[in-house]
């Protein structure tokens, strides 16, 4: 038996002539977050997919809570994960409350709690109307409400906050880390690289059906060592002071631009240039320092069509 809620040893998964998931091992902590990325047709939904148990592996061994997805205990441990896919289709003739009542019952959850759950998503208003009337977001927070449903130690999230309001996205992620602080693991993925950069523990980058890389984002900030970049918001007139200042450091990539300068330099070049504004402090009006996001994170381990934000 194995002590991480999701293990994953040499996992591959081919369909047809496709190679979609190639040899990937992954471990994933109690109680971590994770974030799972990827362009399109880089594997993760089919990972996603294996991981939940919906398809079979080609190769290699996919365990949930120590169990095989294709063993018989795993019935039984299926009951105790919670999954939003992309998009949540259910039946628009019945009210907010009446499909969560239908997932608790196959869940096996008294009814009992639906309603505090739908008050808790942000639905309390809407629990009695036919979901035909909801809006995207409102769909997407039922969806979220019936993952939510039993307390599930696992939770799996597909492009999860897809037609929520900025205020509907802070609350999820809110609602979330609360879960998360009552023991709950949680697979999440999205292409709003953005949203989740700082919300999630660890994240996972995938590419071509493997694991590109693993890590948290100061992890992954050392592996892939991009340029930070400083801009220099300066009093007038003192440009050429600072640019003389700055160019006695080798490999620095200086542009001025009126009374601003923006330095592009590597991680172990900061503390040098820093030094030198603080030396010059009475030239300097303001410093802005951008580290590499996770989506330049992204594109440099090969990802393409990701959504800015």
């Amino acid at each position: 038996m194995t002590s991480a809620p999701i293990e994953l040893n040499n996992v591959s998964k081919r369909f047809g002539d496709v190679q979609a998931v190639d040899g990937v091992s992954l471990s994933v902590a109690k109680g971590q977050m994770i974030g799972l990325i990827g362009h399109n047709g880089a594997g993760k939904s089919t990972l996603f997919k294996l991981m939940l148990g919906l398809i079979p592996t080609s190769a290699g061994e996919v365990l949930v809570n120590g169990v095989p997805i294709d063993g018989r205990e795993f019935r039984e441990v299926r009951r105790r994960i919670g999954y939003l896919p992309e998009t949540f289709v259910t039946y628009d003739n019945l009210t907010g409350l009446e499909v969560l009542r239908l997932f608790a019952d196959l869940k096996k959850v008294p009814r009992s709690a639906c309603e505090a759950i739908l008050a808790r998503v942000g639905l309390a208003h809407a629990a009695h109307r036919r979901v035909r009337g909801y809006s995207k977001g409102m769909r997407q927070r039922l969806g979220f409400a019936q993952v939510l449903l039993g307390a599930p130690d696992l939770i799996f999230l597909d492009e999860p906050t897809n037609g929520l309001d900025p205020e509907g996205i802070h609350d999820f992620y809110q609602i979330l880390r609360e879960v998360q602080e009552e023991g709950a693991t949680i697979v999440i993925t999205s292409h709003i690289l953005a949203e989740i950069q700082e919300r999630v523990d660890r994240l996972v980058i995938m590419h071509s059906g493997r694991i590109a890389a693993q890590g948290t984002l100061t992890e992954l900030r050392a592996q892939m060592v991009l340029p930070s970049e400083i801009r220099i918001m300066l009093r007038h007139g003192e440009g050429s002071r600072i640019h003389a200042a700055l160019a006695q450091l080798a490999g620095l990539e200086l542009k001025i631009d009126q009374d601003c300068v923006r330095v592009s330099c590597l991680p172990n070049q900061k503390v040098a240039v820093l030094n030198i504004l603080a030396a010059l402090a009475d030239a300097v009006n303001d410093i802005a320092i951008h580290e590499p996001s996770l989506e330049d994170l992204f594109l440099g381990y090969g990802g393409a069509h990701v959504r800015r934000n």
